[in-house]
């Protein structure tokens, strides 16, 4: 199914950080591969933009439940000890902000901050175009959440990046065969040809 791509839909990149790009216990290997589609997207509407950045806790003792669990395994990785500058979006989507907007969570999904369904909602918004990383956890969490509230998906599939090509590979599927009425599965080049952003 083909969803209208106009003023309604917003591109929401997911997690194009330094943190995943760079050396670090959290490196997405094929994140440069997607990463010339991402700014492509982004670089149509940069104002209809929106990129998302994953900010760890200072420490694991600042989180609740299973992520002070998660976080007392990735302890490394917390503010405490990380680079600040690894969690800056990588280059060059960075330089597009502003008019791109930028959404700072702690939860694995983009629309996760209390309020961010609401605002897009506000402003018209019915679709989402998702990309990023990773296809198996926070563009899962995103999108999943999307579908909740209400939100159509198109998911241009060679703009998404895993650290598993297996469990990338699943989820593809699974979006194609149980969610295919909320969920489009499509390439860069399909939606750079049809999003309207006029």
């Amino acid at each position: 199914m083909a969803f209208p791509l106009d003023r309604r839909a917003v591109h929401l990149c997911v997690d194009m950080q330094r943190l995943f790009a760079e050396a670090s216990p959290w490196h997405i290997p094929w994140m440069p591969r997607v990463l010339p589609r991402i700014v492509a997207l982004a670089e149509r509407s940069p104002e209809r933009t929106i990129f998302s950045r994953f900010i760890p806790p200072a420490s694991p003792e600042e989180s609740d439940g299973a992520w002070r669990d998660y976080y007392s395994e990735w302890r490394s990785l917390t503010r405490e000890h990380v680079d600040p500058r690894l969690l800056e979006l990588v280059s060059p989507l960075a330089a597009l902000v502003p008019p791109a907007q930028v959404i700072d969570k702690s939860i694995y999904s983009a629309l996760g901050r209390a309020g961010t369904p609401a605002r897009l909602r506000r402003a018209g918004i019915t679709t989402l175009i998702v990309t990023g990383g990773e296809t198996d956890v926070c563009v899962l969490a995103t999108v999943m959440d999307a579908l909740d509230q209400g939100f159509r998906v198109v998911l241009p599939t060679d703009a998404l990046c895993s650290v598993r090509n297996q469990t990338h590979d699943a989820l593809l599927t699974l979006y194609r065969e149980r969610f295919s009425v909320q969920i489009e599965t499509t390439t860069t080049a399909q939606v750079l040809a049809r999003w309207d952003c006029d």
